[in-house]
């Protein structure tokens, strides 16, 4: 069994007192940023083409420290089906199987501007068979609109619907509204929880998601859903790049208060050496060191390294990203 599915059985088999948590590693920016997906080289400060940003899932996958690579169908295709990586690894391969307007970021575009439209590029059979897997993420962003987020709440039911005969398993995604205008909630973390709790209400078990992500919305809007239905399994996204604090103490914090997962994507893109980044991801969702601390170890293991830090120790160690 693949260690995703291996804690996912301890979690449900004992949620009070299963340890177990999710890691994920998201490389599939290529689906919303375009160009910009692979990030830039810190050695070189030139843009990493795609084979490199490919060469980092390959080296990350080998490595065994995430429980999923999320990918786009194309990645998955070279990585899974043609070179077979994830034969004999402990890491799930996964895709993204929807790709809506809010996170069309490309150059120039206002797309992300407007109330998020759904849209998939990739059908359930190609995610099946070009990309050769059995998990995809989907992802909703509701934004208080009636009629907007019937339609979006209709193509996820569609999405479920094609995707359960052809045995598509799938974790999905909760975005914050993205485009409310005057109905933005007042308390967008009890939106979310509730909007999901409603969404999957009438979802039969075989057709529900793996696990949540979502934004981290504090302590209280994280235990509340929790203590509702431990078997929804939070989890979290990791946001965008912010300090090695920031990354480090996202995942401290939300662990602590009931999420079970965690996807992180720019952060560890934007890393100085991924591999070492991920390594104390992985040690922090154990729980086996404290965020401060990892981001010690990490500066210390740079310079051991020989890679210089983007920012120093000092600065790394501070807080930019308020966690509510």
């Amino acid at each position: 069994m693949k260690s995703l599915d291996l804690k996912l059985a301890h979690i449900h088999a004992d949620p009070a007192s299963a340890r177990d948590f999710i890691l994920a590693d998201a490389k599939d920016a290529d689906m919303a940023w375009g160009l910009a997906a692979t990030g830039v080289d810190l050695a070189s400060g030139h843009p990493r083409s795609l084979a490199d940003y490919r060469d980092q899932m390959r080296e990350i996958v080998r490595q065994g420290l995430v429980d999923i690579m999320l990918m786009s169908v194309s990645s998955s295709e070279l990585l899974t089906v043609k070179e077979g990586l994830f034969e004999g690894s402990d890491v799930t391969p996964a895709v993204r199987a929807n790709d809506s307007t809010d996170i069309h970021f490309v150059g120039g575009g206002a797309y992300a501007e407007g109330p998020s439209l759904p849209f998939r590029t990739a059908t359930v059979a190609q995610a099946r068979g070009a990309g050769g897997v059995d998990l995809g993420l989907y992802s909703i962003t509701l934004n208080n609109d009636a009629a907007l987020d019937r339609a979006t709440l209709e193509a996820y039911r569609d999405f479920r619907l094609e995707a359960e005969p052809q045995g598509l398993r799938h974790f999905l995604e909760v975005f914050d509204p993205n485009a409310p205008g005057a109905r933005r909630p007042s308390d967008v973390g009890r939106f979310l929880n509730d909007s999901i709790a409603r969404a999957l209400a009438g979802v039969p078990r075989g057709a529900r998601p793996l696990f949540l992500k979502m934004p981290y919305h504090g302590p209280r809007a994280m235990e509340e859903l929790a203590a509702y239905d431990p078997h929804l399994v939070p989890g979290v996204l990791g946001g965008s790049a912010g300090t090695t604090h920031d990354a480090f103490f996202l995942l401290q914090e939300a662990r602590r208060h009931g999420a079970r997962a965690a996807l992180f994507g720019r952060k560890i893109n934007a890393s100085e050496h991924q591999l070492t980044f991920v390594r104390y991801l992985r040690v922090i969702a154990d729980g086996e060191l404290a965020a401060a601390d990892a981001v010690r170890a990490y500066h210390a293991d740079l310079a051991r390294l020989g890679i210089k830090p983007r920012l120093p120790l000092s600065d790394d160690l501070a807080l930019t990203e308020t966690l509510i």
